[in-house]
């Protein structure tokens, strides 16, 4: 049950504080007042489209937040808690927020979430029906939808199935169909494949062998000039001649021990001084072992330029480095292998096709069954509403036609009505008038109602166009869906605002050359007020005023 709902700076929203009962909860409000913005923002926190227009002017961000009551509903508890997200006494708070930028971002429980995760939980929330959603009824392709809904997890399961082996089937014939291409082309090909191949093993390249090359290289083709600056560096340690740091070091480790022993505090310089003549001692004989190790090799020089080139030659048509051109070699000779044995392989496809089809066409037929019997069912739900809306000599049918198997199967579902005797059967789109559709609309919800409840139900002046006889029997559907959930409707019937528990009184005004709405509860007179204007327009006679009072305590 949704118990509050927080807006601000939504749309022309500057601030909005609601809280819901359970039960029947109306809204009403002049045209224009801004019914449809609150439902743009329940909408927005159950996973709705969020966007940059939404935010109102000269505001930073947008935010929404509704706190729902979850205590009769614990397979979303559970649902929740498989989600990471933890209950506090079976209170779930959404949040979200929009920036002037666009974007988006959503908490449950306090926690950061994602959008998808607003959108499923929200899905186990609320069933939010809306002159759009009444118009799809309309819409051919959507009956299939609502028809799979009614039938509920076995339908769902089947349907899981249908379109696992659809995908499958698909890909496999795709593959076929890219074995069985024009014999010269795959010719072409397999002879560009094992060129590739012979060209990439025959270079017998070794992984970072191109790393290594380049590194020996370098110092080959520098001999000279390592040569040169080994010998000076020798110089500089050794010294040759002229004495260089390692006997200057070994002269001043002397002098310091000689200090040290009449003056202690020269200890630790002596003790370091005595360790870098170690050190550069051993650095003096490695520059010498590498001076020595120097020897110019114009044959290995030509062969490492030789092996580079033909590295560099097969980068520019293979890869970027020897790693790459040798992965390129294993995925080519699968190709070819392929190619090779192109036939075998589309004699074998052929088999899998076959047997994949006949896969299909099983899960298909399951899925029609378990629709047939579905459909049967729905029909008579959907006759027994029709009859508490006073829609008694209405006839309610589920045409299931067949087609070419797609993802969802081979029905092609339509929903026929016929809503007086002695008429035939005729598509939904074409008979039903407006005030027809929505009393179809309610009773096709109402049937939905009796498989799975849920905690909260919207509906969003479904009721335009309907009015007299029809809006009375519509307002006692809904007093009956809140018996057992909880039910918001925004409407312009006082026949329907006069039977909610709650009502809710929506303006819009201006102030300060800026529109703002609120929303605040109504009862007593100012309800009777409101109902008045509902009836009588403009002009609210005092007979008006008694007919809202007597329609209030019916």
């Amino acid at each position: 049950m949704l118990r509050t709902l927080t807006v601000r700076n939504f749309a022309i929203i500057d601030s909005l504080d609601l809280e819901f009962g359970p039960g029947f909860n109306v809204m009403t409000g002049e045209t224009g007042a801004g019914k449809s913005i609150i439902m743009q923002a329940l909408n927005l926190i159950l996973g709705g489209r969020a966007g940059s227009e939404m935010v109102r002017s000269g505001a930073a961000k947008a935010s929404v937040d509704a706190q729902f009551d979850v205590s009769g509903s614990p397979g979303l508890a559970e649902a929740i808690a498989e989600m990471g997200f933890d209950l506090e006494e079976d209170q779930l708070l959404l949040s979200r927020e929009i920036a002037s930028t666009g974007k988006s971002t959503c908490r449950v429980c306090g926690r950061p979430a994602g959008v998808a995760q607003l959108k499923e939980i929200g899905e186990w929330l609320v069933d939010l029906h809306s002159q759009h959603e009444q118009q799809s009824l309309l819409m051919v392709q959507r009956h299939i939808d609502v028809l799979d809904a009614w039938g509920g997890q076995p339908i769902e399961a089947a349907r899981i199935a249908v379109a696992a082996a659809h995908t499958e089937l698909s890909r496999l014939r795709a593959e076929r169909s890219a074995l069985d291409t024009d014999a010269r082309e795959r010719a072409h090909l397999l002879d560009l494949y094992t060129f590739q191949v012979a060209e990439i093993r025959d270079a017998r390249l070794v992984a970072g062998e191109d790393l290594d090359l380049a590194a020996e290289y370098s110092r080959a083709a520098n001999i000279q000039r390592l040569t040169e600056l080994a010998g000076a560096v020798n110089d500089i340690l050794g010294g040759g001649d002229m004495g260089g740091v390692v006997a200057s070091l070994a002269t001043a480790v002397r002098m310091l021990e000689e200090i040290a022993q009449l003056d202690s505090s020269l200890q630790g310089v002596l003790d370091t001084v005595r360790s870098a003549g170690y050190e550069l001692a051993e650095a003096e004989r490695d520059v010498a072992r590498y001076e020595g190790s120097l020897e110019a090799d114009p044959e290995r020089l030509a062969t490492i330029e030789e092996r580079l080139e033909l590295i560099r030659t097969l980068r520019r048509k293979y890869g970027n480095n020897v790693e790459e051109i040798l992965a390129y070699g294993r995925e080519t000779a699968e190709k070819a292998e392929k190619l090779a044995n192109s036939d075998e392989r589309s004699t074998a496809l052929a088999g899998r096709v076959s047997a994949q089809s006949d896969a299909l066409e099983k899960a298909c037929n399951r899925l029609s069954t378990l629709r047939e019997s579905a459909a049967r069912k729905f029909e008579k739900a959907v006759v027994e509403e029709l009859r508490s809306l006073s829609m008694d000599k209405t006839r309610f049918h589920v045409r299931i036609d067949k087609s070419d198997a797609t993802a969802r199967g081979v029905d092609k579902i339509e929903f026929e009505i016929a809503t007086n005797p002695g008429e035939p059967m005729r598509p939904l789109a074409r008979v039903a008038s407006g005030g027809e559709i929505s009393r179809v609309m309610l009773a096709i919800k109402s049937a939905m109602a009796l498989r799975e409840a849920l905690p909260t139900m919207v509906f969003d002046e479904i009721d335009v166009g309907v009015g007299g006889r029809t809006a009375s029997v519509i307002a006692d559907k809904m007093c009956v869906l809140s018996e057992t959930a909880q039910v918001l409707c925004i409407t312009h019937l006082a026949q329907i605002a006069s039977r909610g528990k709650r009502h809710f009184y929506i303006v819009k005004r201006e102030a300060s050359n800026r529109t703002f709405v609120s929303v605040s509860p109504i009862d007593g007179e100012t309800r009777v007020a409101e109902i008045a204007r509902m009836i009588g327009g403009a002009e609210i006679t005092e007979t008006v005023m008694n007919h809202a009072r007597e329609m209030l305590t019916a």
